[in-house]
């Protein structure tokens, strides 16, 4: 049992701007970890922080915990139209990951809104918590071999073309290609991660970032050169530019860690800092820590 004073600590660490960003990482997800209400006040108080990159991982966190007393948090940063797009979108997702009815009414009021991906994000999260409705909470977490909360479960079909020719219709509903997505990236192989990467050349931004995101959960080297070619296109969105790179931060080749030494310089803000991040987490993956969310260490 964590302490409440030895949260707080954390929760100071997490918003002090004056530490590196990797280190105020390990904070958060230090938190996400300890879980409960104390956790996720402390995340909610970092919030107002310039950076959408942190802001965006919050949120994230905050869907992850799955506690509900997060909803109104998370409402009130969906609503905010000034907010960056990526963390109104990440916001989104945290209300369809906790999955609370009640987040309905909300969600499809966004599902309209004039931003693309806002409005995606909430017509996938609407659709998860009407699944949830329809197959009960024992099937909330759908991934338990990658210990994260989806979007979508799943789907079931097995046969690869079948699954590839689903993820890359652009005319199919987002939901019914996020099932492929997550059921190839179930699969865990060379040949599931190839298709994946095919996913990149699809029409929607939200999807591309998706796809990236879910390869880092993989990890393998296969699709690396496909990872390192979005980071270096200048033209993507940064959405999905920063979560390539935070990708090629989860395989942690040399050759991955030298195109983040790259781009740590990047024009755009979002995708240095996940430079600097993914850095971390390479440096943590080949090292002999314990745990990356080792913040109980710093307080």
């Amino acid at each position: 049992m964590v302490s409440e004073l030895k949260i707080q600590e954390i929760g100071s660490l997490l918003r002090n701007n004056n530490r590196p960003l990797k280190e105020r990482f390990r904070a958060l997800f230090t938190l996400k970890n300890i879980g409960g209400e104390t956790s996720v006040r402390e995340i909610s108080y970092a919030l107002s922080d310039s950076s959408a990159l942190l802001k965006h991982e919050l949120a994230y966190c905050l869907g992850q915990m799955g506690n509900p007393i997060a909803i109104p948090i998370l409402i009130k940063v969906l609503e905010d139209i000034k907010e960056d797009p990526m963390v109104r979108h990440e916001a989104g997702e945290a209300l369809g990951a906790i999955g609370c009815p009640s987040a309905e009414i909300i969600l499809k009021h966004y599902s309209n809104d004039p931003v693309t991906e806002v409005a995606e994000t909430c017509d996938l999260a609407l659709c998860r918590i009407q699944w949830l409705k329809s197959n009960g909470k024992n099937v909330k977490n759908s991934s338990h071999l990658f210990l994260s909360v989806d979007p979508s479960p799943p789907s079931e079909e097995l046969n690869l073309s079948l699954l590839e020719k689903t993820l890359l219709d652009d005319s199919l509903p987002l939901f019914d290609r996020y099932k492929a997505m997550f059921s190839l990236r179930n699969m865990n192989s060379s040949d599931s991660a190839k298709i994946l990467a095919k996913g990149f050349s699809c029409f929607s931004a939200l999807f591309r970032h998706e796809i990236a995101y879910v390869l880092g959960q993989m990890a393998l080297r296969d699709v690396e050169e496909d990872l390192i070619k979005v980071v270096r296109n200048k033209e993507e969105k940064p959405m999905v530019r920063h979560e390539a790179a935070e990708a090629l931060g989860s395989i942690g080749s040399e050759t991955a860690i030298q195109t983040l030494k790259e781009f740590l310089n990047d024009e755009t803000r979002v995708v240095r800092e996940s430079c600097e991040v993914a850095l971390d987490i390479s440096d943590y993956e080949n090292s002999s820590e314990f745990q990356y969310a080792n913040a109980l260490l710093k307080v």
